[in-house]
């Protein structure tokens, strides 16, 4: 039994390589089954992702068979090219390094954020996806449901996700100190980029009362707000909604600031002085350093929540130590389960066997009874024979064990066997 994972990530190939080998998740069901039946390969899974993808194999390697070539052949095929090519962006795991990295992917230890914990979802939704396929075979449905239960201790037991490590999430643990809750909290954020992106989405997590999106582009805003429930204005129409904010968060590319001192003094005016948070992340600042001045007002830049971010990381790297002695253990917990099916063959044959002599025995002592045979002496040689039968292979092992002076195996026979010490109390 053998288990690989081949893929690529972050580290090893740039977004124009990860972008040609991504999967959609709509998709992922009739790829794993294109790919099974195009391989002869039995169990499999893929995780795919913005930061990577990857390929979960299980079974074995039939004679002359490399299931990691034949992974790598067909995802070049994919793209029509040569394997060479593809190969230096990839790498292989097998087995004990199997098992490791994808408890480190799930827990968030191999991610672009450090203990970031979407990762974990995304990992169920691969998981999902090929059982829905039928592509997941005990081995990998196993090794997934241990996968969870890792993240979840790591989650648990470490602090590797409480801590703010981009400007974005520090801005909502900044609100979420100000306010008592943001279940009633209107936010407005101005800009549409990629850390809008990520603001919108850690806000959206936290439920809040609503989500206003400003942008100079209306359909840039408009894209952003969908996705997480709110509703869009154009970057002109600020001034007029500006006195609903609870929060304001900006990260435009602005050359000057586009929220002034005298626009935050009307909304106040309106809000009768209701508190405002407002966060500035650009560079060039969106709003003008005088609004500071104001009172109800909390104004931070990108400075200031930088040092947070740097704690932040410091801590979940922190956290990152102990999670690998928590994944160190879960490890070996799940190489224990592989090696008891290893053994699940033999344990069949050594019963089967024994199976076999007692059926031989039991016809023969049928046989003496129907002839009319005493039925306790057949019982007596019954169970003389079929202990004699059941000793004859093992009781030769270990004479040509001694023989050998392999005194390894009489005890491990005095083990398995539990025969203790003469001299033992």
């Amino acid at each position: 039994m053998s288990i690989l994972a081949l893929g690529l990530n972050h580290k090893t190939a740039p977004v124009h390589i990860r972008e040609r080998f991504a999967f959609p998740n709509h998709e992922l069901r009739d790829v794993l089954r294109g790919l099974t039946h195009a391989s002869g390969l039995g169990e499999l899974a893929i995780l795919s992702t913005c930061n990577r993808t990857e390929i979960y194999c299980g079974g074995q390697d039939a004679p002359g068979q490399d299931r990691a070539f034949i992974l790598l052949d067909w995802l070049a095929q994919r793209q029509s090219l040569p394997p060479g090519d593809l190969q230096p962006y990839l790498y292989l795991h097998r087995d004990a390094a199997t098992i490791r990295h994808i408890f480190r992917v799930a827990s968030g230890l191999d991610s672009l954020v450090l203990g970031e914990p979407q990762i974990l979802g995304q990992m169920k939704a691969a998981y999902q996806e090929a059982s829905d396929a039928g592509t997941l075979g005990k081995v990998l449905a196993r090794l997934f449901q241990h996968t969870f239960s890792a993240a979840k201790k790591v989650r648990t037991d470490t602090a590797i996700g409480s801590s703010p490590v981009s400007v974005a999430f520090a801005a909502v643990r900044l609100a979420q100190r100000i306010f008592d809750s943001l279940k009633t909290q209107t936010v407005v954020l101005v800009g549409a980029g990629e850390t809008m992106e990520l603001t919108a989405r850690h806000f959206a997590e936290q439920g809040i009362g609503e989500l206003i999106v400003a942008n100079r582009t209306y359909d840039r805003a408009h894209l952003l707000a969908s996705r997480h429930g709110g509703f869009a204005i154009s970057l002109e129409e600020l001034p007029r909604h500006l006195a609903r904010a609870d929060i304001v968060v900006t990260a435009t590319g602005s050359a000057c600031p586009i929220i002034g001192k005298g626009s935050v003094e009307s909304a106040l005016r309106i809000r009768r002085h209701k508190p405002m948070l407002l966060v500035d992340l650009a560079v060039p600042r969106d709003i003008e350093p005088e609004v500071a001045q104001l009172r109800d007002v909390y104004l931070y830049t990108v400075d200031d929540l930088h040092s947070t971010v740097e704690e932040g990381l410091r801590s979940r790297q922190e956290a990152a130590k102990q999670a690998e002695e928590i994944i160190d253990t879960e490890v070996e917990h799940f190489l224990s389960w592989m090696r008891v099916q290893d053994m699940a063959g033999t344990l069949l044959e050594m019963r089967n066997q024994a199976e076999q002599l007692r059926c031989v025995s039991l016809e023969k002592a049928v046989r003496a009874l129907r002839a009319g045979a005493d039925a306790e002496e057949i019982l007596e040689a019954l169970s003389r024979q079929l202990t004699n039968r059941l000793m004859h292979l093992p009781s030769a092992g270990i004479r040509q064990a001694c023989m050998d002076e392999r005194y390894d195996l009489v005890a491990a026979a005095r083990e398995l066997f539990q025969i203790k010490d003469n001299d033992s109390a």
